[in-house]
């Protein structure tokens, strides 16, 4: 069995007292935290919704799938060429939806022809001009509708109700510093969240269906509501 030479062995326990004595120190300079202290603050903004998404659609059934797509695609085209003459960047945007081609099965399970379904999709900052066009784009009609804010002015409203969640927190921190008789505090870690909501009911158009409104070409009267956009600052701070 091989030894090691004296002055190796010497080295060897050295080394191993450095290390020893160095564990030992970062054990004892590592405190575990205290006077800690976890909170939240939010800040919230309002506004009147500014973008409207308005979903046109139209549906048709046969026995023959090429018939019924080929229905689809022309029925699609017209009102495609119609609204296009009011279309607009920012006030009234258009783009093609969903189209789909499915078999249609009866109650004894047995295929009985096809149903397709095609959609148009119509949106912007212009109601009335969205309006106005919805009611000319036959044979489709309106399927469905959302309000919501623009991103440009939910940008705006984020950093707002951002300013304000930043100031409650700092605020709630220097008071919960104060209360618990400390003089400052530093903030030891944050976290940022935004979120927004509809207020109010579902907007509906007003008066008359989505179908009737097809029928005799009159503009779509629509009324959107209010959105409140939410930011959440939560973190915790160090008293001192």
């Amino acid at each position: 069995m091989n030894k090691l030479h004296p002055v190796a062995r010497c080295a060897a326990l050295g080394l191993l007292a450095v290390v020893l004595v160095a564990t030992s120190a970062r054990a004892q300079t590592t405190v575990e935290p205290h006077n800690v202290v976890q909170l939240s603050a939010s800040g919230t903004v309002e506004a009147v919704q500014d973008w409207l998404t308005l979903t046109l659609s139209t549906t048709k059934e046969g026995s023959d799938p090429g018939a019924v797509q080929g229905y689809l695609r022309q029925a699609v085209d017209g009102a495609l060429a119609e609204v296009k003459k009011t279309a607009q960047p920012g006030a009234m945007e258009v783009r093609s939806g969903a189209f789909s081609l499915q078999p249609r099965y009866s109650n004894d399970g047995k295929m009985s022809g096809w149903v397709g379904t095609a959609e148009l999709v119509l949106e912007g900052a212009d109601f009335p001009r969205i309006g106005n066009a919805a009611a000319k784009a036959q044979p489709l009609t309106i399927s469905n509708l959302n309000f919501s804010l623009s991103r440009a002015t939910r940008s705006q409203l984020e950093s707002q109700a951002q300013k304000l969640a930043i100031d409650a927190f700092k605020t709630k921190s220097a008071e919960i510093a104060r209360g618990f008789g400390f003089g400052d505090y530093t903030l030891r870690e944050v976290a940022v969240s935004a979120s927004d909501q509809s207020l109010g009911p579902r907007p509906l158009m007003l008066a008359k269906s989505a179908r009737s409104f097809a029928a005799d070409s009159a503009p779509v009267p629509l009324e959107s509501g209010k959105s409140q956009v939410f930011v959440t600052v939560s973190g915790a701070i160090q008293l001192k």
